[in-house]
C-alpha cells in the first residue's frame, strides 16, 4: 500500500469527507485497540471526552473539541456522519470549506458549553457524573445553519419533497420531546447548544454580520504557525509582486463577491431551486475556491 498516495487522495477530499474520514479512523482505532488489548474503550478516550466537572476541564480544555470526534458505537457514528454528509454538501454549495469548519467546530464547542453548564447549574443533574462524546452537536449546528440560511431549499426523501426548514424543525422538536424521559438528557442539551449556534450564525450572516470571522482568522493563524520557515521566506521574497497582483485584482474580486451575495439573497428569499443552472454552477465553483 502506497502511504503517500493515500495522503494525496485525502488532501483532495472535500472538508466534509475529511471530517468523516477522521471520525471513522478514530472510531476504528479506539475499538480495535480495546479489542486487541482487552480493555474497555473508555480507557482510550478518557482524556478526550468532555467531563462535567470544572476541575477536570481545567486539566483537559481540549475536550471541548475532541469529544466531537468520538462515538459510543457504530450507529452513533453512522447517523452522525450520514447527516453530516448530506447537509454538508448543501453547505459547501454556498460557502467555503473554512466557513463550514468554523460552523462545525464552534457548534461542537457551543454544545459542550451547554452540556457543562446544564450539569453544574440545573438541579435535575445534581450529583450525576457524566462524560460527553459524539459529533451530534456539531452536525446539528450544520443542519440548522443551512436550514435557516436557505429555508426554502428542497430535499427529496423517498417520494416526498421537503423543505430544509421543515427537516431542521422536526429534528429540534424530536430532541426536545425526548428530553424529559431520555437517559441521554445531557447529550440532547448539547444538541440544542449546537442548534442554537447554527441558527444564530445563519440569522446574523443574513444581516451581514459574520460572527464566526474571528474563528476563521484563528484557523489561519494556527495554519501559518505550522508552515515551514522556508515557505514563509518564499512568501516574503515575493511580497512586492503579490501586493501588486492583489491591487490589480481588487475590482474583479469585489465583483465576484457581489455576485455571490446576490445569489445568496435570492436563495434566502426563493430557495435554492429558484436559481438558474448558470447560478448553481457559479456557486459550486465558488465553494471550491
Amino acid at each position: 500500500m502506497n502511504t503517500n498516495n493515500l495522503v494525496d487522495q485525502y488532501k483532495q477530499l472535500s472538508i466534509v469527507l475529511k471530517i468523516i474520514v477522521i471520525n471513522t479512523l478514530i472510531f476504528l482505532i479506539v475499538y480495535l485497540g480495546s479489542f486487541f488489548f482487552k480493555l474497555p474503550p473508555s480507557i482510550f478516550v478518557s482524556w478526550f471526552v468532555l467531563p462535567t466537572s470544572f476541575l477536570e476541564i481545567v486539566f483537559q480544555p481540549w475536550s471541548f473539541v475532541t469529544y466531537a470526534f468520538l462515538h459510543a458505537g457504530f450507529w452513533h457514528l453512522f447517523w452522525n456522519m450520514y447527516l453530516l454528509y448530506w447537509f454538508g454538501l448543501f453547505t459547501l454549495n454556498l460557502f467555503t470549506s473554512k466557513r463550514f469548519l468554523t460552523i462545525y467546530l464552534l457548534g461542537a464547542i457551543n454544545g459542550g458549553l451547554f452540556y457543562v453548564l446544564a450539569y453544574n447549574f440545573f438541579p435535575v443533574f445534581n450529583n450525576i457524573s457524566s462524560n460527553l462524546m459524539g459529533a451530534s452537536a456539531a452536525v446539528l449546528a450544520i443542519v440548522i445553519f443551512i436550514a435557516t440560511y436557505t429555508p426554502e431549499a428542497m430535499v427529496r426523501i423517498f417520494t416526498f419533497r421537503i423543505k430544509l426548514w421543515q427537516i431542521g424543525l422536526v429534528m429540534v422538536l424530536l430532541d426536545l420531546l425526548q428530553l424529559p424521559s431520555s437517559g441521554n438528557a445531557g447529550g440532547l442539551i448539547a444538541h440544542m447548544g449546537g442548534a442554537i449556534f447554527g441558527y444564530v450564525y445563519a440569522i446574523q450572516l443574513k444581516k451581514g454580520n459574520d460572527i464566526g470571522i474571528w474563528f476563521e482568522n484563528l484557523i489561519d493563524t494556527l495554519v501559518n504557525l505550522f508552515k515551514s520557515n522556508k515557505h514563509k521566506h518564499f512568501k516574503q521574497v515575493h511580497k512586492t509582486k503579490q501586493t501588486a497582483t492583489k491591487k490589480t485584482k481588487r475590482n474583479p474580486t469585489n465583483n465576484h463577491q457581489i455576485k455571490i451575495d446576490l445569489i445568496l439573497d435570492k436563495i434566502g428569499k426563493s430557495g435554492y431551486d429558484s436559481l438558474t443552472k448558470a447560478e448553481k454552477d457559479f456557486l459550486f465553483k465558488a465553494g471550491k475556491d
